[in-house]
């Protein structure tokens, strides 16, 4: 599957009672492929998975596939408990996604063989991309497994520790050079130049939902952003647990698109927290327009 660039986390809209924004996702993701995202990944981290009930997560990705038809590859994301994981994953089929982001199973943990085989419970739904974060910490020979199972795609990394991916990246591409390894901590353009030096050129941008000028500048090479922008951004995320998707939140919005607030336990971002992400976003678009 060819993903390319930057890849798209659209946020998940709320109307004023909670309720799924439908017109407002579809013109959030609508948005964001004027600006060539290589995928589009719906209801995930960014779209606060974790919060959609069953039904939420159906009606975002059927949303998404209406909007994207085709103009990137569409990935929903999946997870949990293996039932509702599944559920999920056909869901999204039916809806016409072309793949799965895989988030950890539920609470539950058990040996290598076990996660090996609730990926491919799932994988023979759509493609799957594992995700390593929380209680899914991979070895490369675990890897190197996974890579093996039939709709195992790829790999998201969420923990940061470039010793044992790039120790994984080795060990994978020795027997399946097509497998993809992307970046997938919060504000991944910070450690870009540290995953490039270990030949992951993919990263999820959760800037692009907010600030796609912004992102595709850092792409396209503008190191001045990761001083002024990306640098403080992080710091600002580091305030409050759970700003990683709060503050993506508030971006949107302030870029004039209502997408409501996040539900719990995810707080909405301070006045305090939002004047200064305001001032953050006036300065990464002017040093992009620049």
């Amino acid at each position: 599957m060819n993903l390319s660039g930057v890849l798209f986390f659209p946020v998940t809209p709320f109307d004023a009672e909670g309720r799924l924004a439908e017109a407002v996702l579809a013109e959030h993701i609508g948005r964001g492929l004027e600006h060539g995202p290589g995928g589009v990944f719906a209801a995930c981290g960014t779209g606060e998975f974790s919060a959609l009930s069953e039904a939420e997560h159906e009606r975002v990705i059927r949303v998404a596939a209406d909007v994207v038809r085709g103009r990137a590859p569409l990935f929903a994301g999946a997870g949990g408990p293996l039932g509702a994981a599944l559920s999920q994953a056909r869901a999204a089929r039916e809806a016409g996604a072309d793949g799965l982001l895989l988030m950890p199973p539920y609470l539950a943990q058990g040996p290598g063989h076990g996660f090996r085989a609730y990926v491919e419970a799932v994988a023979a739904e759509l493609p799957v991309i594992v995700y390593q974060r929380g209680s899914v910490v991979l070895e490369p020979e675990a890897v190197v497994e996974l890579a093996g199972v039939p709709g195992v795609i790829g790999l998201k990394d969420g923990l940061g520790d470039i010793d044992r991916m790039q120790r994984t990246v080795l060990a994978v591409r020795e027997t399946h050079p097509d497998f993809l390894f992307f970046n997938g901590l919060p504000t991944a353009e910070l450690t870009m130049p540290a995953y490039r030096g270990i030949g992951v050129e993919l990263y999820s941008s959760a800037v692009f939902a907010f600030a796609p000028e912004i992102a595709k500048a850092y792409l396209n090479g503008d190191e001045r952003l990761l001083t002024e922008f990306y640098a403080p951004l992080v710091r600002l995320r580091g305030k409050v647990p759970g700003y990683a998707v709060a503050l993506v939140k508030a971006g949107v919005r302030l870029r004039g698109l209502d997408a409501g607030p996040v539900r719990p336990p995810l707080v909405d971002v301070t006045e305090e927290h939002l004047a200064e992400l305001e001032a953050l976003i006036k300065t990464g678009l002017e040093l992009a327009a620049s």
